[in-house]
C-alpha cells in the first residue's frame, strides 16, 4: 500500500507528514487489539480450577496455563519490536492478530494439558507481535503533543486496566457459559478488528539497516526465560533450590551475555542507546517494578474475594472493578495535565496513590466490609496506576527515532511482563512463606487456616506497596525531563 506508507522521518529529502486523517479509528482498532492481549493474561485465572478438572492437569502442571503466555509473551517481545519495525507494521499487527486468533481457538477445543499449554505458549507468541506493532502504529500516527497524550491516555487506561476487565469476563464466561469461551472469546474480537484493520491501518517501517539480530534474539529470550522461571520454582521449591538458583544464574549470565552482544552488533536487536538515554532508562525501570506489584495485586484479591469472601467467580470479577474505574477517571486526568505538568509529578504522584492503596489492603481481616475497605482502597489504587501509566507510556517513547520506535515499545511492554511474572513469582514465594510461618504453633482449625490465608495475603500486598514505592523513588532519582522539553520531543520527535 504505497499510497499510505508511512516515510521514516530522518531521510535526506524528508517531510514532515501530515496527521494521518484516520487515525482516531485506527487508534480504536489499536484499542480492541490491545484490550485482547491484555485481557489474556488474567482471563483465565478464574477458568483455572474448571480448565484443570476438565483436562485432568495436575496441581503441579496447572500454573502453566498463565506461564507458558507470559514467559512467551515477555521473552519474545523485543524480537516482535524488531520484526514489526522492518517487515512492516501493518503487516505485523495483521498476522499477529490471525496467529493469536487461531492459537486461541487451538487452547479453546484443547483436549489435553498439554496442548493448552502449548496454545498458551503461541498466543504469547503471537501477541509478542502484535503489542510492540500496536504501539509503534500509534506513535507514528500521533505526533502532534495533545492528540498524543489523549492516544497514550486510551493506551494506558487499557494497559492499567484490562487485567480488572478480564477477571470480570472470565468470571461471566466461566460461570455462566464455560472455561473454553475465556480462550474462544479471542477468536470474534480478532475477527472485528481484523476486517477494521484491513482498510483502516496504514502501513509504515523502518529504512536502511533492516537485518535481523538473531543471536541476540534467542540470548535474551532463553535469559528472560530462565530468569522468570527460576523465580516461578522459587515459588514453589524456594529460594535455596537448586533449580531455582541454576535457572535464575543462568537467565543473569545470558542476559549479560545479551549485553556484550548488542554492544558489539551492527545491528542490535536493542539499540543500548534506548537504554541509556536517562529518562527512557527511569521509566523502564519505573515499569519494571510497576508491573511486579501489580500483577501480584490482582492475583491476591481474586484468591482473597472467592477463598476468604466466599465470592462466586462473578461476584469477585465485579469486586475488582473498582481498580478500573479508578484508572479510567485517572487516565483522562493525567491526559489533560501532562502536556503542563509533564511525567515526573504524574508518575510519582500515582506511586504513591497506588502503594498507600496496597498499605491499606494490609489491613484486610476474615470479614472485611467491602463497601468501606475495600472498595475505596482499589479505586485508589486504579488512581495511582492511571497517573503512572499514561506518562510512563509517552515518556518510555519520547525522542525515539522512528527507526527504532518498534524497539522501544517492545521494551516497555517486555518491562511490564516480565516484571509482572518476577513480580508474581516473588509475592507468591513470600505469600507461601508466610502462610507457613503463621501456622507454626498453632492448631491447624478451619479458622486458623482462614487466618493464615489472609496472613499471607496481607504480607504479599506488602511487598506489592514496596516494589511500587520502588518504582516512584527510581521516577524521583532518575527522571530529569522538563515538561516543555517533553512536549517539544512529542511534537517533533517524528519530524
Amino acid at each position: 500500500m504505497p499510497g499510505n506508507t508511512l516515510t521514516a522521518p530522518g531521510a535526506p529529502d524528508a517531510v514532515a507528514p501530515a496527521a494521518h486523517p484516520r487515525r482516531w479509528l485506527v487508534l480504536a482498532v489499536i484499542a480492541i487489539s490491545q484490550l485482547m492481549v491484555v485481557l489474556d493474561a488474567t482471563i483465565v485465572n478464574i477458568a483455572l480450577p474448571q480448565a484443570q478438572l476438565s483436562l485432568g492437569i495436575s496441581d503441579a502442571d496447572r500454573q502453566w496455563v498463565v506461564t507458558a503466555y507470559t514467559l512467551t509473551f515477555g521473552g519474545l517481545l523485543l524480537l516482535g519490536g524488531r520484526i514489526a519495525d522492518y517487515w512492516g507494521r501493518k503487516r505485523t499487527f495483521l498476522v499477529g492478530m490471525v496467529g493469536f486468533a487461531l492459537a486461541s481457538a487451538i487452547g479453546g477445543l484443547a483436549t489435553t494439558g498439554g496442548l493448552l499449554f502449548a496454545a498458551r505458549a503461541l498466543q504469547g507468541a503471537f501477541g509478542a507481535l502484535l503489542a510492540p506493532a500496536s504501539l509503534a502504529l500509534l506513535t507514528v500516527l500521533f505526533t502532534e503533543a495533545k492528540e498524543r497524550a489523549k492516544a497514550f491516555a486510551v493506551y494506558g487506561a487499557i494497559a492499567g486496566g484490562g487485567s480488572a476487565v478480564g477477571l470480570v469476563l472470565g468470571g461471566v464466561l466461566t460461570e455462566y457459559a464455560n472455561w473454553r469461551w475465556c480462550l474462544l472469546v479471542n477468536i470474534p474480537i480478532a475477527a472485528i478488528a481484523l476486517l477494521a484493520a484491513i482498510p483502516l491501518v496504514p502501513e509504515s517501517r523502518a529504512h536502511g539497516d533492516t537485518r535481523y539480530d538473531i543471536p541476540g534474539a534467542v540470548v535474551v529470550t532463553a535469559g528472560l526465560v530462565s530468569l522468570v522461571y527460576g523465580f516461578t520454582k522459587a515459588a514453589e521449591d524456594g529460594w535455596d533450590a537448586a533449580a531455582t538458583i541454576g535457572f535464575i544464574a543462568a537467565g543473569l549470565v545470558l542476559l549479560a551475555a545479551f549485553v556484550l552482544i548488542e554492544l558489539r552488533s551492527s545491528h542490535p536487536l536493542l539499540p543500548l542507546r534506548i537504554l541509556l538515554d536517562r529518562n527512557r532508562g527511569g521509566a523502564y525501570i519505573a515499569s519494571t517494578l510497576i508491573g511486579a506489584g501489580l500483577f501480584g495485586a490482582f492475583l491476591f484479591l481474586t484468591f482473597y474475594f472467592q477463598v476468604v469472601l466466599g465470592y462466586t467467580p462473578v461476584e469477585a470479577g465485579l469486586a475488582s472493578l473498582p481498580v478500573t474505574a479508578g484508572v479510567l477517571v485517572a487516565a483522562g486526568v493525567a491526559s489533560q495535565l501532562l502536556p503542563r505538568l509533564g511525567a515526573k509529578p504524574l508518575m510519582v504522584a500515582g506511586a504513591v496513590l497506588a502503594a498507600a492503596a496496597m498499605l491499606s489492603l494490609t489491613q484486610i481481616d476474615v470479614d472485611t466490609s467491602f463497601v468501606s475497605h475495600l472498595l475505596p482502597a482499589q479505586v485508589i489504587l486504579g488512581m495511582g496506576l492511571g497517573f503512572t501509566f499514561v506518562p510512563l507510556s509517552s515518556l518510555a517513547l519520547v525522542g525515539v527515532p522512528e527507526h527504532d520506535a518498534g524497539a522501544a515499545s517492545a521494551t516497555l511492554n517486555a518491562t511490564q511482563q516480565v516484571g509482572g511474572s518476577l513480580g508474581t513469582a516473588l509475592l507468591n514465594t513470600m505469600y507461601t512463606s508466610a502462610v507457613t510461618a503463621y501456622l507454626v504453633g498453632r492448631v491447624p482449625d478451619p479458622m486458623t487456616q482462614v487466618k493464615a490465608l489472609v496472613h499471607g495475603y496481607t504480607v504479599a500486598f506488602a511487598w506489592g506497596a514496596g516494589l511500587i514505592l520502588l518504582s516512584g523513588l527510581a521516577t524521583l532519582l532518575l527522571i530529569k525531563v522538563r515538561k516543555a522539553h517533553l512536549a517539544t520531543a512529542n511534537a517533533v520527535h517524528m519530524g
